[in-house]
C-alpha cells in the first residue's frame, strides 16, 4: 500500500490511500495517532471484505452499486481495489461500462466528493498553476477527456469525469498501476448539450464549446504544463469528439508519450477477437472481408490496425485497405463521395457503386465480418444477421457500441438468428446463450483487456512514445491467451478473471518492443517478466 510517513492523526483517516479504517492494528493506531478516530475493534482485511460484500449485495439498482463503490474508493482505496480485484468479472460492469454511462449522466447528483483535476478554458494563462495544485509531483498515467463524446452518449461536458476516474480504476485493478501515481483529468471548454446548460446541478461552464484556434492554444498550454510537471508521463486521450480525437493524436503522438484508447485501444481489443475468430475458422486476417457499420474514430482505428496486421501477414498496403469497407450516415463510403469525406475515411473510399445502407452493402460486398461501431441500437437486424449467416458458414459479427442500450444487437439475437453459427463479440457484457443445449459465452471486446497492460508496459520501460505496432503486439498477446476451453464455448476472449495475467503478458510484450526499438528511457532489466510483476500494485495491508 502507498504510505505517507509524514501524515498522522485525522489526516490519515481522511486520506483514502492511507486509511485502513477498522483494520489499523493497535500499534498502528498509536503510531499514527488515530486511536479513537476509528472503532475500537480491530478487523482483518478479510473481515472488511465480507462486510463490503454484504453492503454491496444489499443494493439492487446498478447505479446504487456504482455510487457505493465510488464512495468506498473515497474512504479506503486498498479495500476498494481488493474487492474489485477479487470479483473483477462481477465488478467490471459497475465500475465501468455500462453503469459508468449512467453515472456520468447523473454525475451532478451522484458524486459527493470530486476526484481528479478540472482545468477550465477560463484558466488560460495559468494552467501550470492549476496543475501545481495536484497533491503529488509523481504521476505515471493521466487519462484526459473534454467530455464531448462520452461512450455513445454524446456531449456530457464535465459530467464526463466519471470516464477518466473509471479508466484509471481499471489501470490499477487490472494491471497494478500504482493508484498514488494516476491523475484523472477533465478539460472544461463548455458543452453543446442544452439540457446540461439548463441543469441546475451541472458542474461545468454553461456556454457553447470553444473550438478552433482558441481550443488548440488551450490544449497546447495543457500538454506543455503536464509534461513539464510530470516528465515522461503517459497521457491517454479519452472520449474526445471524432475530429478532435484524430487531430490531437496526430499533433502530439510524436511529441509526448500518448495514445487514444477510443482509436487504438478499441482497435487492439477488436483485432484480438478477430484473430481468435480466424483461428476458429482456420483462416488468417488477410483472408477476411470486413464491413464496418460506423466510420468514426473507433471504426477507422480498427480498420487501420486490421490493415497493419494484413500487411504483417504479407498483403500490400493497397490490397489490405481494399478488404475493409465503411458505412457512415450517408451510406457506403466510396470514391465518388471523396470530396465531402472527413480525412480519416479517405483511405477506405474504394471504387464501387454508392449504396444506401447496410443490407444493400452486405448483398453487394459479401463480407465475412461485420463490425458495429455506430452507436445505433438494433441496427444489426434479424435480416442483417440472417443474411450474414447465409453468406458464411461462420459469420463474424461484432456489435461493439457502448453502453448496452446502444449495442447493434444482443448476443441472444446473434446466436439465435444464426442457429449458433456466429463468431460473436460485443462491446458490453451479455449473459451466456444456450442453443440446442450448448452454452455459448459471448466474448466482451472490453478495452480493459488492452490499455491497462499497454500502460503498465510503458511505465516499466519508460517508453518515450506509444506506437501503433505496440497495439498490434498487444492484440496478438491477448489472442494467444485464449484457450481451447474458451473456444469450445464460442468465446473469443479469455475470462476476465485472468485480467491480471493478461495485463502482465501484454506489459511484457509492449516493454520488450520499447526496448527493442530504442524507445525506452529505462535500462533493460535482466528479467523483464520479474520487473513487470514487481511493478504491479497489490492491494493489501
Amino acid at each position: 500500500s502507498p504510505t505517507n510517513p509524514t501524515m498522522s492523526g485525522f489526516a490519515v483517516v481522511r486520506d483514502s490511500l492511507q486509511n485502513r479504517g477498522s483494520a489499523f492494528t493497535n500499534e498502528e493506531r498509536k503510531k499514527l495517532r488515530v486511536t479513537g478516530l476509528v472503532p475500537p475493534r480491530v478487523f482483518t482485511l478479510e473481515e472488511q471484505l465480507a462486510r463490503t460484500r454484504a453492503q454491496f449485495d444489499a443494493l439492487q439498482a446498478p447505479i446504487d452499486k456504482y455510487k457505493y463503490l465510488m464512495d468506498l474508493q473515497d474512504v479506503n482505496e486498498t479495500l476498494f481495489y481488493r474487492f474489485v480485484m477479487d470479483n473483477v468479472t462481477e465488478m467490471m460492469p459497475f465500475i465501468y461500462t455500462p453503469t459508468v454511462g449512467e453515472g456520468c449522466q447523473k454525475y451532478g447528483t451522484v458524486i459527493q466528493r470530486p476526484r481528479g483535476l478540472y482545468i477550465s478554458i477560463e484558466h488560460k494563462g495559468s494552467v501550470a498553476d492549476v496543475i501545481g495544485n495536484w497533491y503529488s509531483d509523481k504521476v505515471d498515467v493521466i487519462v484526459m477527456t473534454d467530455g464531448e463524446r462520452i461512450l455513445g452518449l454524446g456531449d456530457l461536458g464535465t459530467y464526463g469525469m466519471g470516464i477518466p476516474v473509471g479508466k484509471l480504476n481499471l489501470y490499477v485493478a487490472c494491471a497494478g498501476v500504482n493508484p498514488a501515481r494516476v491523475l484523472p483529468l477533465t478539460l472544461d471548454v463548455g458543452t453543446n448539450t442544452k439540457s446540461l446548460i439548463e441543469d441546475p446541478f451541472y458542474t461545468g461552464l454553461k456556454q457553447p464549446r470553444v473550438r478552433g484556434a482558441e481550443y488548440d492554444a488551450f490544449l497546447e498550454e495543457v500538454m506543455v504544463a503536464l509534461t513539464t510537471k510530470f516528465p515522461g508521463v503517459l497521457v491517454q486521450f479519452e472520449d474526445f469528439g471524432n475530429t478532435t480525437a484524430f487531430h490531437l493524436l496526430e499533433r502530439y503522438r510524436g511529441r509526448v508519450c500518448t495514445f487514444n484508447d477510443d482509436i487504438q485501444g478499441t482497435a487492439s481489443v477488436s483485432l484480438a477477437g478477430l484473430i481468435s475468430a480466424t483461428r476458429v475458422k482456420g483462416t488468417k486476417i488477410k483472408d477476411e472481408l470486413f464491413l464496418f457499420m460506423g466510420a468514426g474514430e473507433a471504426g477507422t482505428g480498427i480498420a487501420d490496425l486490421i490493415v497493419a496486421q494484413m500487411v504483417a501477414d504479407g498483403l500490400s498496403l493497397e490490397d489490405a485497405r481494399k478488404r475493409c469497407w465503411l458505412i457512415d450516415s450517408k451510406g457506403l463510403v466510396v470514391k465518388s463521395r471523396l470530396q465531402g469525406l472527413q480525412h480519416h475515411k479517405v483511405n477506405y473510399a474504394h471504387e464501387f457503386e454508392a449504396l444506401p445502407d447496410l443490407v444493400s452493402s452486405i448483398k453487394a460486398l459479401k463480407p465475412t465480418a461485420i463490425i458495429g461501431v455506430s452507436a445505433q441500437s438494433a441496427v444489426f437486424t434479424e435480416e442483417v444477421v440472417k443474411l450474414m449467416a447465409s453468406l458464411n458458414e461462420r459469420p463474424i459479427i461484432f456489435p461493439l457500441s457502448n453502453p448496452t442500450s446502444l449495442s447493434e444487437c444482443s448476443a441472444e439475437q446473434a446466436y439465435t438468428w444464426t442457429k449458433g453459427k456466429v463468431l460473436f463479440a460485443s462491446g458490453s457484457p451479455f449473459p451466456s446463450v444456450f442453443i440446442d443445449g450448448k452454452e455459448n459465452v459471448p466474448g466482451q471486446g472490453n478495452n480493459a483487456y488492452i490499455f491497462p497492460g499497454v500502460g503498465l508496459g510503458i511505465v516499466v520501460s519508460r517508453a518515450r512514445h506509444v506506437t501503433d505496432d505496440m497495439f498490434r503486439i498487444a492484440a496478438q498477446a491477448l489472442a494467444d491467451i485464449v484457450t481451447p476451453e474458451d473456444v469450445a464455448k464460442n468465446c473469443l476472449y479469455p475470462p476476465l478473471k485472468k485480467i491480471r495475467e493478461v495485463s502482465a503478458k501484454i506489459a511484457i510484450a509492449v516493454a520488450q518492443n520499447a526496448f527493442d526499438t530504442g524507445l525506452a528511457a529505462e535500462a533493460r532489466p535482466a528479467d523483464l517478466a520479474a520487473a513487470v510483476q514487481a511493478a504491479m500494485y497489490n492491494p493489501t495491508y
